[in-house]
């Protein structure tokens, strides 16, 4: 036996050594577990201070990449149980307990991880040494920092490492089927917690939301998944509880943190406790849940009609509901309110949906102790932005995209927020009062991040799983293009939460469908796995949409395959479409300044009615609207080909949009059709932008339809925000997330639209109050009660003419190809007016041989001649020649038959039928 040999034999005999007594420390905990009534969120049991950059990935168990490293080093792996290991450049590691040396891998990676980390950069890929394999699970309980070494030992460069790809393939198999969270049965309560990487996890319980003190439990861990448990006698419903969880977090060292059930189904005020419950116990059930079912009104994605809605915003300014309803889930349980007529009738005119914004468990809103502040000034004064700015943490409201729990109802919008029964049985009973009127209820979903990460008290999963839960930058720092903390869905146990969740919504709360926050964050994949979970749970299609903004640091599918526009064809999932919106309103989302008003729409006066700041746009812009509001009618199908303005025909992927294809969907299940919703400003805001100054309020309401029309027409899923129907505006609010009741508020008695609230808030809207304020002053611009209520019933008759045939509502890409014709394109067009054609003939539900709508957005009357519709039996649309008509100026259309004319009156959506 050579000496090299021997020195190799004696330095692994010690490296062995070193790393079982490593493990051995790390098996023990630091410290015992702490009292239950510590209200401490965290607390510091080692400290070990000054983490570095997490440049390293695990690829796997045993694979890591260090991108720009030099392969050719020295690498290894050092590890301390407790932390505070030092690795100074030029000089010897510190602070260590051991380090296992790794050798470079030079072989091809696993094809699903080669997929998975494709976007990783190029440098050193190491591999652990087989006998080092078994010590991995206890490795991943401990600081452990990557080293490339000089010969002599010293330090070249050092670093720390994401640990999701290994944490995946230790545990993720096997807890892909656990059944986290609390689950009571045959008189026993269980509580699981997936914590791979914690050394310690002790469950705290309490008789009460308030009770001082509670009992222990140690929690056992299962090797294997790395799901902590105990079981514990009896039916503990009504209880609470919490985590204390011992995990050594980088940068801080080993802290026992108190944390609530990221699986918590209910919650005490404020989120400070979880709440003990199983969801299938009848005393958290109101009256007939179990009978409770959705309406049959939806047989295809393209029967949605929807109206978005904020649980605030619906009632909190209702004075026919009770006190102590307004603003809560409770509000839906008073029938006779004024807000529950309104529904009541748009669900008479056809509405199917009502599309909740955030009902989960968010961290903006004070449960206990929220303050309503009482604004006051002049229509363009200051005093109520400062005020609503002052207020607007501690007040009642937020939108709600900040989520804590995912699977837990808001305790804001309970008539209790301490007591955790309520606000299950509240929601329930509101889902069941608006199914048995005839309305489906959908639920706005935000998993594309967390309201905190870290070690902040509000930070949930950051603080049981350090670092897997969150997409991590190039330093291991969380990526934050979503706003807020961004979650990593193609981590495999952060897509089973998502999944559990929606699971839970659907089959507990019977969602009927989800709308999920900038969707386009999550892998294709993990969604379409997603709505075959859901389905099969809840045995019945739940539809799904979302946004699919192409943004951030998962663009154009740098990390994986997106749920976004252009990825999602064939998969049935419904995107928001930005083409035809932006046509129909003029400019972009994102204008300010003279922008805002120079960059008219369609609807609102694009080359034909120039405002004031007006400048010419070029000769071809109408035309060039003409055909994106006609490629949103037409649903936004690739494959459909439209006679354009420049005399082409072309597939409307053709047509380009911003550099990208216009045209993105396969099916027309896959758009959704929107000129308003919560975010940007309002239909009515946008409008008295950009419409020149001298219009009136009339006509300003019959704008106002005519973009409600276009949405209503349109092939696809129709999508509207509430209000927009009683001329809605937060007094050119762009983004009124945060702002308060008194911007956000829905007045429905039609007496006020909330134009000339005051200037919006500054720290948004304040480089636009050159633009805005004069507009707020002018008392000509605020609707009158007669235009909201015209706005209100027209709106209401679009609902009628849309429910009246599913010819508006086409099942596939085929039947809008076969059966929507466009008349009057091309380079002669008259191009403010849209004239199409719906073929009937033998389409289940068309109700009519053929239906022409014509939409003149000009404010003269037009003529287009229609040679090919001559001779035939056209007559108004039933609602729109009926005498109760909400707009009597659409009953003075008319067609010659002997020339196949039609004569449009001026602003007039207008329905032909056979």
């Amino acid at each position: 036996m050579d000496w090299t040999y021997r020195l190799t034999a004696w330095r692994r005999a010690a490296n062995a050594l070193h790393l079982a007594l490593a493990l051995a420390l790390a098996a023990c905990a630091p410290a015992g577990a702490g009292p239950c009534e510590d209200t401490q969120h965290a607390r510091v049991l080692q400290a070990a201070p000054g983490a570095m950059p997490a440049q390293a990935l695990w690829l796997d168990r045993r694979l890591l990449r260090w991108p720009g490293a030099d392969p050719a080093g020295i690498f290894k792996l050092y590890f301390a149980p407790s932390g505070g290991i030092d690795a100074p450049v030029g000089a010897p590691v510190r602070g260590a307990a051991g380090a296992l040396t790794l050798n470079a891998f030079e072989g091809e990676l696993p094809p699903a991880v080669a997929e998975r980390f494709g976007y990783v950069g190029k440098g050193a890929t190491l591999a652990l040494q087989v006998p080092d394999m078994p010590s991995l699970r206890a490795l991943h309980r401990q600081e452990l920092v990557l080293v490339q070494e000089n010969g002599d030992a010293s330090v070249r460069a050092a670093t720390r490492l994401q640990a999701a790809g290994a944490l995946d393939d230790l545990y993720a198999n096997a807890a892909q089927e656990a059944a986290l969270g609390v689950h009571i049965t045959h008189g026993r309560t269980a509580f699981r917690l997936w914590a791979p990487s914690a050394r310690r996890v002790t469950l705290c319980r309490f008789r009460s939301a308030g009770a001082a003190s509670g009992a222990q439990a140690e929690m056992a861990l299962d090797a294997a998944s790395g799901v902590w448990s105990a079981q514990l006698r009896g039916d503990l419903s009504g209880q609470y509880y919490a985590y204390q969880v011992e995990v050594f977090v980088p940068g801080t060292g080993v802290v026992r943190n108190t944390v609530t059930d990221p699986y918590s189904v209910s919650l005490s005020a404020d989120s400070a406790r979880s709440y003990v419950a199983t969801l299938d116990d009848p005393r958290l059930a109101p009256p007939d849940w179990r009978r409770d079912k959705a309406p049959a009104t939806v047989r295809a994605q393209t029967d949605m009609l929807i109206y978005e809605l904020h649980v605030r915003d619906f009632s909190i300014g209702d004075a026919t509901v009770p006190p102590a309803h307004r603003g809560k889930f409770a509000a839906f349980s008073d029938p006779s309110s004024n807000g529950m007529r309104h529904l009541a009738a748009l669900r008479a005119a056809g509405l199917t949906d009502i599309h909740l914004l955030p009902v989960f468990d968010f961290g903006s809103v004070p449960e206990a102790h929220c303050d309503t502040p009482h604004p006051a000034g002049a229509p363009d004064g200051e005093a109520q932005q400062e005020l609503v700015k002052r207020s607007a943490d501690t007040d009642c409201f937020n939108w709600g995209y900040d989520p804590l729990h995912y699977s837990a109802p808001e305790g804001s919008y309970a008539t209790n927020a301490a007591d955790g029964a309520r606000r299950i049985v509240e929601l329930r009973t509101a889902i069941s009062r608006l199914h048995r009127m005839g309305l489906r209820v959908g639920m706005d979903v935000v998993y594309n991040h967390t309201f905190r990460a870290g070690q902040d008290r509000h930070s949930i999963l950051d603080r049981i799983v350090p670092g897997y839960y969150h997409r991590l930058n190039a330093d291991g720092a969380i990526e934050q293009s979503t706003c807020c903390f961004n979650t990593a869905t193609e981590n495999r146990m952060m897509a089973k939460l998502m999944i559990d969740s929606t699971v839970l919504w659907a089959t507990h709360y019977k969602i009927d469908s989800f709308r999920f926050d900038l969707m386009a964050h999550q892998p294709r994949a993990v969604m379409e796995q997603l709505g075959a979970r859901v389905d099969a749970a809840a045995h019945r299609h739940v539809q799904l949409i979302g946004e699919g903004w192409n943004f951030g640091e998962v663009a154009d599918g740098a990390r994986f395959i997106q749920a976004s526009q252009l990825a999602l064809g064939g998969s049935g999932i419904g995107t928001f479409s930005d083409r035809a919106r932006d046509a129909v309103r003029g400019g972009a989302a994102g204008d300010s300044g003279a922008l805002l008003v120079r960059r008219q729409g369609y609807i609102n006066g694009l080359a034909y009615d120039p405002n004031e700041e007006a400048e010419a746009p070029p000769a071809d812009a109408l035309m060039r609207a003409s055909d994106m509001v006609k490629l949103g009618l037409a649903g936004s199908i690739r494959s459909y080909a439209l006679a354009t303005h420049s005399g082409q025909t072309l597939q409307l992927q053709a047509l380009d949009y911003g550099g990208q294809s216009a045209g993105y969907a396969s099916e027309p299940a896959e758009v959704v059709n929107y000129v308003e919703n919560h975010d940007n400003q309002t239909l009515f805001d946008i409008n008295a932008l950009k419409l020149p100054l001298a219009t009136s309020s009339r006509e300003r309401a019959r704008v106002q339809i005519l973009g409600a029309a276009i949405n209503a027409f349109s092939q696809g899923v129709s999508y509207f925000h509430a209000g927009i129907d009683t001329l809605r505006s937060k007094s050119f609010d762009r983004n009124s997330f945060n702002s308060g009741d008194w911007f956000n508020r829905l007045d429905w008695s039609y007496r006020d639209n909330g134009f000339g609230a005051g200037a919006p808030p500054k720290a948004d809207n304040g480089a636009d109050y050159p633009f805005i304020k004069p507009r707020l002053a002018n008392a000509a611009i605020k609707p009158a009660p007669q235009d909201i209520a015209f706005t209100r019933d027209a709106f209401r008759d679009l609902l009628r003419i849309r429910a009246s045939s599913t010819l508006f509502r086409l099942r596939s890409a085929a039947d809008i190809v076969q059966r929507l014709r466009f008349y009057n394109t091309g380079p002669a067009q008259e191009p403010t007016v849209i004239a199409a054609r719906l073929d009937g003939a033998g389409y289940p539900g068309a109700a009519f041989r053929s239906l022409l709508y014509f939409i003149n957005v000009d404010k003269v009357t037009h003529q287009i001649a229609v040679p090919e519709e001559k001779d035939r039996h056209y007559a108004l649309h039933p609602v729109q020649r009926s005498a109760a008509a909400a707009d009597q100026r659409a009953r003075a259309a008319s067609y010659d038959a002997a020339s196949g004319a039609f004569t449009i009156p001026a602003r007039s959506a207008v329905v032909f039928v056979e």
